[in-house]
């Protein structure tokens, strides 16, 4: 089959498409022929070698980068317990340092509990946008745990991950003051935010200055650290997301209850994944797509990504 591998470290032109053997579902498995696998940044840590100790001893070169797929269901493993059925359409969140590989490529073997339909009425591109930032944003609001009505504070709001927390927070009856840049104001309303304020340096007196108050919580998906704590009343939390390769999050930030949010922890929450593929139904969750590569342009995908400035996903199409 056909995939886009990392045959050495470096920028995104060390990406290749190779053929290597097709995998086949075994017990408790199934394989999904990918259509659609979305570029994040945890890809491009892979490519530059960044998480080498997590990939040494365990897979064989080259590597292959992606997080999250959509797809067609084409094999169930002997004995594997599932609703699915060969021809559905799925998705699914992926580990890149598992032996199923990353999702760059044409066919996956994942076991069964990875995968679940795809929100009706989407396309396999749009699908391949939800499982593991929409994870994580869920990861990070069940860790918190807030009661309806309180207020959390929301960085990084234009982004994968800051979007979808905006939006599930909204579902579970939350109150939302997040950032953003001028242009992406607008945005950020949309997906259902109670206040804006300006991102950058000083973002959490802003955002203490438009809840006196302070927040409950702040889900800080743009990784601002300590900058974010005065946002906080007393007794207040803040979710970090790790990336591939950190330490945990309560080493960077001190002072407060830190959720230190690790999406593998989901990986096999198929119950999770498949109450996102609801709210995407029901209008609730928003799925967008910045632009498509074919596969065999991951290393224009990767150049883009981290040009910066992209408003929803760069997707990968097979």
């Amino acid at each position: 089959m056909k995939a886009v591998a990392v045959p050495e470290y470096g920028g995104p032109d060390v990406l290749r498409v190779v053929e290597i053997p097709e995998p086949h579902a075994g017990p408790g498995q199934v394989r999904v022929r990918v259509r659609a696998a979305t570029v994040n940044p945890a890809d491009t840590l892979l490519r530059i070698g960044d998480i080498d100790s997590m990939l040494v001893g365990r897979l064989t070169p080259p590597y292959r980068p992606g997080l999250e797929a959509a797809g067609i269901l084409d094999e169930i493993g002997p004995g594997t317990a599932t609703d699915l059925r060969i021809g559905d359409r799925v998705m699914a969140m992926v580990s890149q340092v598992e032996p199923s590989g990353g999702a760059y490529a044409e066919y996956l073997v994942l076991a069964a509990t990875q995968v679940t339909r795809a929100p009706a009425g989407t396309s396999h591109v749009e699908a391949a946008t939800l499982p593991m930032n929409g994870l994580t944003a869920r990861r990070a609001l069940d860790l918190l745990d807030l009661a309806p009505g309180e207020w959390l504070a929301v960085t990084g709001a234009a982004g994968a991950v800051g979007g979808y927390a905006v939006e599930l927070a909204k579902v579970a009856g939350l109150r939302v003051v997040a950032d953003a840049a001028p242009g992406d104001e607008e945005l950020v309303r949309k997906l259902g935010a109670d206040a804006v304020v300006r991102r950058g340096t000083g973002v959490g007196e802003r955002f203490r200055e438009a809840v006196p108050a302070g927040v409950a919580a702040v889900l800080d998906a743009a990784l601002l650290g300590a900058d974010v704590v005065p946002a906080l009343r007393d007794g207040g939390q803040v979710a970090i997301v790790r990336r591939p390769g950190e330490r945990g999050a309560a080493a960077v930030l001190t002072g407060v209850t830190v959720r230190d949010v690790w999406v593998p922890d989901y990986q096999h929450a198929r119950d999770k994944l498949d109450e996102l593929r609801v709210l995407v139904e029901r209008g609730q969750l928003s799925l967008r797509v910045a632009q498509e590569f074919p596969a065999e342009q991951a290393a224009d995908a990767h150049r883009r990504l981290e040009a910066g400035g992209s408003r929803g996903r760069l997707v990968l199409t097979f």
